[in-house]
């Protein structure tokens, strides 16, 4: 093919999803132009930059990295070197008078357990036999939920006697696999790992599902060099040093569709694009507010049905390292109050960055990054109490930050806390709602499909959801459908233009 022929391939957003989407077309062949609305690339699981300091935007540590796992199989593909570092513990969950250490090495986590939670062992042996048959499942680009006959086939391929004897447990949630005699203690911290790895508590949250993300720590969390936004600017580099059109400040208005298809963008800049295929990295509300009348009833359907994500509550602040304590780790998690429900400030995460990390923080300080779970529907309030609000949130979340990091009141130097608005405004995501949806059900997960026969989602509202390791699992699926649908149509094409060259023979 020429360069005019090769199709073009249009991705919308420049997070994880689409940067991944991208990458992979662009290997097999394509031409790919990514617009990004910002000024640099990750979204969500970006980093920005504000009087000296690199905030992450929200997603602070990275897993996936692991043999087998997503980041680890899109490397060993592009021949790419991420820019991370292990950490050891993953995290330190500070609950009540309990302090819960998530420690990666398996050995140590099972002494943990036996020291805080010695009546659950044999609910921690069926989570990490199921985190098994999870993980072994995506690491075979399993397609799921099924579109096409092509995913059904792929799947049944991928079947093995281990996994079918864990598929009953598609049916049910992470609480049903807790004895009666579950403590309190336990219930708490469970509902506190899941909310912040799938979105919902163990009442709701499917249980293979489930069992992965709470396995997180045990495969691998990592901290980036730069900040979480590093990934992103990985995978950018290596596009643009391969021909990747990457354009910034080009934020997508409309997409123009035509007989079911999409045919080309519109941006800000007054300039449109034409493509062959578009992916667009955004929720399907985001889709929807690009296609106006033009979106597919399924998809309009599914916006007014479906309920609203959770949203964030971001205090990112800039501290003094001489008045902070020595710390056993830089991540944490505190509830506030195990009584009470989690969110809205009482369960806060917390990370900091690497003392060793000099790219952070100007040369004494460090950055760190404090998130809450919120309600979006209750930060649309009026001028003066939004204000409030937030002045109320910034409080809750040092009060809680102090549990586990004393003094650090005494050593913020800047404070500058971000709401579902302001998510809206920067990430562009509808009302800020962000992490993608909870995973109460592998009947219900979302796939990537839109509607549109040449228009596909990625990103977290795809299964299977949240997190880069997730979101970058979803690209792949995503490229693999794309390069499916394009050969499909250059076979096709081929086949009308044999049928009327040989047509045109005949009458001769």
């Amino acid at each position: 093919m020429t360069p005019k022929q090769t199709p073009h391939i249009l991705i919308i957003g420049a997070g994880i999803g689409g940067l991944t989407t991208a990458v992979l077309l662009l290997q097999a062949g394509y031409r790919v132009t990514v617009l990004e609305a910002h000024i640099y690339p990750g979204g969500c699981a970006g980093t920005f930059y504000h009087q000296k300091f690199r905030f992450d935007v929200g997603a602070t540590l990275a897993g996936g990295f692991s043999t087998g796992a997503p980041h680890a199989r899109l490397a060993e593909k592009l021949g790419i070197e991420w820019p991370v570092q292990p950490v050891d513990p993953a995290w330190i969950t500070l609950v009540g008078d309990r302090v819960i250490v998530q420690w990666a090495e398996r050995e140590r986590w099972w002494e943990e357990i036996y020291r805080h939670f010695p009546e659950s062992a044999s609910f921690w042996k069926k989570q990490e036999w199921l985190a098994n048959q999870s993980w072994n499942i995506s690491a075979k680009d399993f397609p799921w939920p099924p579109r096409t006959l092509a995913d059904s086939l792929a799947i049944l391929r991928s079947l093995e006697p281990a996994t079918m004897l864990a598929a009953p447990y598609a049916l049910r949630n992470m609480a049903s696999l807790l004895s009666a005699s579950a403590s309190p203690l336990l219930r708490v911290f469970l509902d506190a790992q899941l909310l912040i790895s799938a979105q919902s508590l163990a009442q709701s949250t499917n249980a293979l599902y489930g069992s992965a993300a709470l396995d997180l720590p045990r495969r691998g969390v990592n901290h980036v060099w730069g900040g979480i936004g590093n990934l992103a600017q990985t995978l950018a580099d290596w596009g643009k040093d391969r021909g990747l059109t990457l354009l910034y400040r080009q934020k997508v208005e409309r997409l123009e569709v035509n007989g079911r298809r999409g045919v080309r963008v519109y941006t800000n800049k007054k300039q449109a694009f034409e493509a062959d295929a578009f992916v667009a990295n955004l929720t399907p509300w985001g889709l929807v507010s690009l296609l106006g009348e033009s979106a597919p009833y399924s998809l309009q359907r599914e916006v007014q049905t479906r309920p609203p994500t959770w949203g964030a509550f971001t205090l990112y602040l800039g501290l003094d390292a001489s008045q902070l304590p020595d710390l056993p780790a830089d991540h944490f998690q505190v509830i506030f109050d195990p009584s009470r429900p989690l969110g809205e400030g009482n369960s806060v995460f917390i990370s900091l960055s690497h003392p060793e990390d000099s790219s952070r923080a100007p040369q004494g300080m460090r950055a760190a990054t404090l998130s809450t779970h919120t309600a979006i529907s209750a930060w649309q309030i009026d001028e003066k109490a939004y204000a409030e609000r937030r002045a109320e949130y910034t409080e809750r979340m040092i009060r809680a930050a102090e549990v586990a990091i004393p003094g650090i009141r005494q050593a913020i130097r800047l404070a500058l806390p971000g709401t579902p608005h302001t998510f809206e405004f920067y990430t562009h995501r509808p009302l800020g709602m962000v992490g993608g949806f909870p995973q109460t059900s592998l009947w219900r997960a979302r796939s990537p499909w839109t509607g549109l026969a040449n228009v596909w989602l990625v990103g977290d509202s795809i299964f299977p959801g949240q997190s880069t390791a997730g979101v970058t699992l979803g690209a792949m699926r995503v490229a693999h459908e794309v390069i499916r649908w394009i050969e499909q149509e250059v076979a096709n094409r081929s086949w009308a233009i044999s049928k009327s060259v040989g047509s045109a023979k005949v009458a001769s």
